[in-house]
């Protein structure tokens, strides 16, 4: 689970553990994160039953984190800072990767888009596009 805010909106993520897009939602940058996680950990949790937890930063402590366990029944793990510098953390690491690959889609680069569910269409297009140009890779 992840979100990146862009001039005015905010994106937020769900992917699996090897960084596949599972569920993107782009709204308004002033919804805060814990909140506009609820609702995108629940559709997700709908589009997916076979998960069984959540991985989040510290934004989605508090409300989000109450969200995913007494209504959903599901466990979450809040990554915390390990160091006062730079480290990488693993689970965490595989949502911003995704952020960085995408971002390197001219239509995502700045927020063109004035619908919302246009700009998550670029979002799911540019990751496809990451997708299969790795499997070619891999073949």
């Amino acid at each position: 689970m992840g979100g990146k805010k862009i001039k005015g909106r905010k994106r937020h993520i769900t992917t699996d553990t090897e960084g596949n897009l599972l569920h993107i939602e782009v709204h308004k940058a002033n919804e805060h994160d814990s909140i506009a996680g609820c609702r995108v950990l629940e559709k997700t949790h709908k589009k997916f039953r076979s998960i069984t937890g959540f991985c989040g930063d510290a934004g989605y402590r508090g409300t989000a984190k109450k969200h995913v366990e007494e209504v959903l029944n599901l466990a979450f793990d809040i990554s915390k800072k390990i160091k006062e510098s730079f480290v990488i953390l693993a689970k965490r690491w595989i949502v911003e990767r995704c952020f960085a690959w995408a971002n390197n889609a001219r239509r995502l680069s700045k927020d063109y888009e004035i619908n919302t569910r246009t700009s998550e269409n670029m979002f799911r297009i540019s990751m496809i596009r990451i997708s299969l140009a790795q499997m070619a890779k891999d073949s």
